[in-house]
């Protein structure tokens, strides 16, 4: 599978976003976290914004639910033009049945493991799934440390993946930058997104870079 960069513009200016997408015009994606204050102690955007992120930039656009009663919300933002929309495990009633919903609208559904949470009961729905979401922070805030530990659940959901056969992409979310990034793609995830590191540097784009080519140099399929 090809490596992917998906910078996350939490840690973009937020009075100038269009500009800041600009800078990630060779990244693959960009990741868009929505927060709602109650799933996790933050809050973020919503459907008007994400409309617009829709419509200013060409990338493929990657909501990240992080949100209660996902159920209710994940279709709006398919509706509003997302590529992919991610929802959370824990925050989910009936995660076959909204990714089925999600399928219906030509909208990606990808599933998201937190920390603390076992990889183990995804296994009997791989395949209602486009990506499997592995956090490697607590959700919520940006510019955490990366949780090494969370390397484990990477490499048994990639060899579950391998072993059935299945084109299930892997994200990780939390901690990207050049140093990490050979570390969770030898685990075996290919999407990969990153906040800081990309609009922390001076050249957001050259940053983009160094981490697909260190994160292309370690991947294991």
């Amino acid at each position: 599978m090809e490596i992917q960069i998906a910078p996350s513009i939490l840690s973009a200016d937020f009075c100038n976003l269009e500009r800041d997408l600009e800078k990630i015009s060779n990244a693959d994606m960009v990741h868009v976290d929505v927060m709602d204050h109650h799933f996790v102690p933050n809050l973020t955007i919503g459907e008007p914004v994400v409309k617009r992120i829709c419509e200013v930039t060409d990338l493929p656009v990657d909501v990240h639910l992080m949100i209660e009663d996902p159920d209710r919300w994940a279709p709006g933002y398919a509706e509003r033009g997302a590529h992919s929309v991610t929802f959370h495990m824990g925050a989910t009633h009936a995660p076959v049945r909204l990714a089925r919903q999600l399928h219906d609208m030509g909208c990606e559904a990808w599933f998201a493991v937190r920390p603390a949470e076992p990889v183990e009961p995804i296994f009997d729905i791989l395949e209602e799934f486009d990506t499997i979401l592995i956090m490697t922070v607590e959700p919520g805030f940006g510019g955490q440390k990366f949780l090494a530990n969370q390397m484990a659940k990477v490499r048994r959901l990639r060899d579950e993946i391998t072993r059935r056969g299945l084109k299930t992409n892997i994200q990780v979310d939390g901690g990207v930058s050049p140093t990490t990034a050979p570390i969770v793609a030898e685990a075996g995830a290919n999407i990969l997104v990153a906040g800081s590191a990309v609009y922390g540097a001076d050249d957001p784009a050259a940053a983009i870079n160094q981490i697909r080519d260190a994160a292309a140099a370690a991947y294991r399929d």
